[in-house]
């Protein structure tokens, strides 16, 4: 009994031994980087704030502020564990799937292979577009309400704080970068089959609803940014009904595919088990032709012993009846 339960726990060690080395290996990688981004986060910080410069013009002189005393320290922190994430996520994907691919069969990784390029080409798709398009749009349109002044009151003029900003900017870049995972998510689910396309194209008036409103808390209060996220969101939602109808005919034709598999053997099946009958009935029928030939030789064999004794007796007959006569003849004399 002892046994039996050590084997049945000795997988599970196995299992836990093996997601601890995964574990170790991700967060490994993302102290490392976090570390090669730290030293380089004034340079992730220049890069994160070009859009506002270059929407605040050339030649102005402007600038970032902080208001607290560990403000900017805090803020390079997360700027660069936001970096660090972002930079570690193949590492940690690859490590992901080190661990789930050995229970998988090969079809299935197969399956699984486009998925895991998709999902950070997607997500470079989503931050490219916000940070060349969304920003720029989004920026300007603040710094219109930028006033110069008059003689009746004071200019109204940015001054943004630093920690503020780079939180927003990371902000919209993960919504967007999340949000262009979609297409991977709906055609997880159709392989699944948690989703079908018709479902999908019915509920596009409900999903309409939702995206906007996502897209207004995921983005400030304005209607450029709202628009902006939106709008990929329902593009990227009709690109996840196109690819669940091409999921469902690829599973439709693989059933279809196995169904005559299996009807293939299931007619060798028959067929075999027929060609068995065939084979037994001819031998019962021979082995019956044989039993009729050996009772047959059995009768003959019998036949002729029988008759062996009746003409060995007769010689002993004849001898019998001649003593018997020497003796008639011995007494008349």
């Amino acid at each position: 009994m002892n046994m039996q339960l050590q084997d049945q726990q000795m997988p599970i060690m196995e299992h836990l031994i093996e997601l601890r080395n995964r574990l170790t290996w991700s967060v490994l990688a993302l102290f490392v980087t976090f570390g090669v981004c730290y030293y380089f986060v004034e340079d992730i910080y220049g890069f994160l704030v070009r859009p506002l410069a270059e929407a605040m013009g050339p030649g102005s002189d402007r600038r970032m502020i902080y208001t607290a005393l560990t403000e900017v320290f805090f803020t390079y922190v997360k700027v660069s564990f936001f970096a660090a994430c972002f930079v570690s996520t193949p590492v940690v994907l690859g490590q992901i799937w080190a661990f789930v691919a050995p229970g998988l069969y090969k079809n299935e990784r197969k399956a699984f292979y486009p998925f895991l390029f998709a999902t950070p080409i997607l997500f470079l798709m989503g931050g490219a577009m916000v940070y060349y398009f969304i920003m720029p749009l989004a920026w300007k349109f603040f710094l219109s309400f930028e006033t110069a002044g008059s003689q009746t009151g004071l200019a109204i003029q940015l001054e943004a704080k630093v920690g503020e900003y780079l939180s927003l900017v990371m902000k919209l870049i993960f919504a967007f970068g999340l949000s262009f995972q979609l297409p991977v998510l709906l055609t997880l689910m159709a392989r699944a089959g948690l989703v079908t396309s018709q479902g999908l194209a019915k509920k596009r008036k409900y999903a309409v609803v939702i995206t906007f409103i996502v897209a207004a808390v995921m983005t400030p209060p304005d209607l450029i940014s709202q628009i902006g996220l939106a709008v990929p969101i329902m593009l990227l939602y009709e690109i996840s009904i196109i690819m669940a109808r091409i999921s469902e005919r690829k599973r439709a034709a693989s059933m279809a595919d196995e169904d005559d598999d299996l009807d293939d053997q299931n007619g060798q099946g028959n067929a075999d088990d027929d060609v068995n009958a065939q084979s037994a009935a001819a031998a019962s029928a021979g082995n019956m032709d044989n039993s009729t030939a050996k009772a047959s030789s059995d009768e003959t064999s019998s036949s002729d012993t029988s008759s062996e004794p009746k003409k060995q007796s007769k010689p002993s007959a004849s001898g019998a009846s001649g003593d018997d006569d020497e003796d008639d003849f011995n007494n008349a004399r």
